[in-house]
């Protein structure tokens, strides 16, 4: 680079700088005549707000829809009992294989023939346990209906959300993995 482009070019950044200087300046004034006008603003009297009007008072509107049905009470007959009976046992020993939701347990296969299938399923923890029709699993009172050679059937128990219960169809397919 030779001493006359580098002369220019401090001239250009010079000049530049000046210029900028000279037009920051221009643009910045006095704020004296904008104080004076919020001033002459706030000096004014505003408009009469009109009053607020008078609150009337509240007349309760008495139901009178008697021989409709009530919308806060329950439904005729679901008054938590079951009409097929249906509860959890509360007596019964749990099995093992309670302690664990469906999902996380896995049928890994199948000892035996049709009429005495035993299914074999693998809990979250590793260990494999051996179920029989009507042994229990899931954290539902799932009880074993049905073993076959690709699937086990189940029926849950659970709650109908009126302080009742109902069954559930549930199944767990062989694991291929």
């Amino acid at each position: 680079m030779n001493s006359y482009s580098a002369k220019s070019n401090r001239l250009i950044w010079r000049s530049a700088v000046v210029l900028t200087v000279v037009f920051a300046s221009a643009c910045v004034k006095g704020t004296r005549d904008l104080e004076q006008e919020v001033a002459r603003v706030k000096a004014q009297k505003g408009a009469p707000v009109d009053p607020l009007p008078a609150m009337k008072d509240y007349e309760p509107y008495p139901y009178t829809a008697y021989s409709m049905r009530d919308p806060f009470a329950p439904f005729a007959g679901d008054d938590g009992s079951n009409a097929e009976g249906l509860s959890p046992e509360p007596d019964r020993v749990k099995d093992a294989l309670e302690a664990f939701p469906l999902d996380a347990l896995d049928m890994v296969g199948t000892m035996g023939t049709d009429e005495s299938m035993v299914a074999l399923i693998k809990d979250p923890d590793g260990v494999v346990h051996r179920v029989n029709v009507d042994n229990y699993m899931g954290q539902s009172e799932g009880r074993i209906t049905a073993i076959y050679e690709d699937r086990i059937d189940l029926v849950e128990l659970i709650p109908n959300g009126t302080g009742g219960w109902m069954e559930r169809p549930a199944s767990i397919a062989l694991d291929e993995g």
